[in-house]
């Protein structure tokens, strides 16, 4: 059994989440992390050295952290035959350089936003960083933008992880007050088709908390 360590308002773990239920797989989840606590202890810490989530268990004591190379994992092990990571080499390069991209040049500015825009008191906010995160953000859902103009996901014509990667982010980033958020019309037209996934509505285009 696929046990996931994660409380589920965490993108990343919604990241896991929506996976395993595209690909109907079974699995436990344990709430830790924020209010719940529990990643500081020794034992979670042998999964995850940073005490972050998520952290994916199995049986034989096999442990994994990092959302995205869980994703990989979860296809790999589980559903090698599956479009949402194709064997293709080159497809396959195409899916891995976005989710690269998501972690490297998306994670750290959103989550700026984010939790200045939600988690943090108006009182105690860095209106400055926000406003520079939000400029960054921005430029990054505009390439998005761009490429989807011409194709349906964003590696091209098929859904695949990279849609998994960037979409938990996208939902966030069109329910957040954000001021002076560029109109995007093959963006919003890209959430919407990721709506229209039952996983996707149901697990991350939720109350933003």
């Amino acid at each position: 059994m696929i046990k996931l360590w994660g409380r589920a308002n965490s993108s990343n773990v919604m990241k896991v989440i929506w996976l395993l239920e595209e690909l109907g797989l079974k699995y436990d989840r344990v709430d830790v992390g924020g209010p719940f606590g529990g990643t500081s202890t020794p034992e979670y810490r042998a999964m995850n050295p940073l005490g972050v989530v998520p952290s994916l268990e199995e049986e034989g004591g096999f442990t994994l952290f990092e959302s995205n190379s869980i994703l990989r994992y979860l296809c790999n092990a589980h559903a090698p035959a599956s479009p949402l990571y194709p064997q293709a080499p080159r497809t396959r390069a195409q899916v891995d350089t976005w989710l690269d991209f998501q972690q490297t040049a998306l994670n750290r500015p959103q989550g700026t936003v984010f939790q200045g825009l939600v988690r943090i008191p108006p009182e105690k906010r860095d209106n400055a960083a926000i406003a520079a995160a939000i400029t960054e953000v921005a430029g990054i859902w505009g390439i998005l933008d761009a490429r989807l103009a011409s194709q349906p996901y964003v590696t091209g014509a098929a859904f695949t992880l990279a849609d998994i990667a960037f979409g938990v982010h996208v939902h966030r980033w069109f329910v957040l007050p954000v001021p002076g958020r560029p109109e995007a019309a093959n963006l919003h037209a890209w959430y919407q088709r990721l709506l229209a996934r039952p996983a996707y509505k149901a697990h991350c285009a939720g109350p933003v908390t």
